[in-house]
């Protein structure tokens, strides 16, 4: 029984250095190490196994190593359910929707609904197909965001900003996998913001280095010294360390920074959350709320902010 002990503990152990060591940044095993540290907050939740064992055979050595184990995935996971503090910000409130439509699927007039119903600003689409492009002008969102910098294109390569207020496009930082459109934003009241429809490829095998390329590609929060926020489907957790590396560029989530940090926006099973809002720490998070999406395998993800 001591082997089973030692065994259920050494694995997690091996998890949670692998998460502290940020495994999924090596090129070789990808394959594995990425969708182990997609599912961490499954993991830390099953740390309960190898404490319950250990203290039912008395082992008291690993015991207390599954208890310190247990205290590590807590650190790692547990905050992204409690938030933080927010900095002080005098600037206009912004609303932001971002929506990935599922090969242009949930581009309808229950997507132009749930702007009305949210009152966004900002409404960032990925998987956005021509045909979708069509549906939501029929739907009548052109009357409520007029403003657009779009890149429609087949299958999942296509993205959009639609806009209340005027935006103009901005050339592209590089080639990436999929459209990842990005433009300036003129809010009344303060000075123009950078915005980008994040859409990095899956991290699925002969993909995963496109992922990382990708996520390098996207501005980082100050661009020119401008408020950058960055929406969209990133095909990431708060676990895979190329994000925290984006984050960590001048970055807030917007989720992990009001308590909603573990609510997935992804839901084949396991359910994982990888549709972010991140803004430029400068800006204060006020709301984050998550919302069913007909026709789609993603959640839409709201933030209402107020810029510096």
């Amino acid at each position: 029984m001591a082997v089973i002990t030692w065994f259920l503990v050494a694995c997690w152990l091996l998890w949670a250095v692998a998460r502290l060591v940020g495994v999924d940044r090596i090129p070789y095993f990808s394959s594995v190490l990425i969708p182990a540290m997609a599912i961490v907050p499954y993991v830390a939740a099953g740390v309960v196994i190898p404490v319950a064992v250990a203290a039912l055979t008395r082992n008291w050595l690993a015991l207390g190593v599954a208890a310190a184990v247990a205290a590590v995935f807590a650190g790692i996971v547990l905050p992204r359910a409690f938030g933080g503090g927010k900095p002080h910000a005098t600037g206009p409130a912004l609303r932001i929707l971002t929506a990935n439509l599922k090969f242009g699927q949930a581009g309808d007039a229950g997507l132009v609904d749930l702007v009305r119903r949210t009152g966004a600003d900002v409404l960032s689409v990925q998987e956005f197909t021509p045909a979708a492009a069509d549906r939501l002008d029929q739907a009548g969102l052109e009357g409520l965001l007029p403003y657009r910098v779009i890149d429609p294109r087949g299958g999942p390569e296509g993205s959009g900003l639609y806009s209340r207020y005027p935006l103009t496009r901005l050339p592209d930082r590089g080639p990436t996998t999929f459209a990842m459109v990005s433009a300036t934003l003129e809010v009344p009241g303060t000075s123009p913001v950078r915005l980008t429809a994040a859409h990095p490829p899956a991290p699925l095998g002969p993909d995963a280095p496109r992922w990382r390329h990708d996520l390098r590609e996207i501005p980082p929060a100050t661009p020119h010294d401008q408020v950058g926020i960055v929406a969209g489907d990133f095909n990431a957790t708060l676990d895979h360390a190329p994000l925290r590396r984006l984050i960590g560029e001048g970055f807030t989530d917007a989720a992990d920074a009001t308590g909603q940090g573990l609510v997935p926006t992804f839901r084949p099973w396991p359910p994982i959350t990888i549709d972010h809002v991140l803004a430029d720490k400068r800006c204060a998070i006020q709301r984050v709320k998550v919302y069913y999406q007909p026709g789609s395998d993603h959640r839409a993800l709201f933030t209402e902010l107020r810029l510096p």
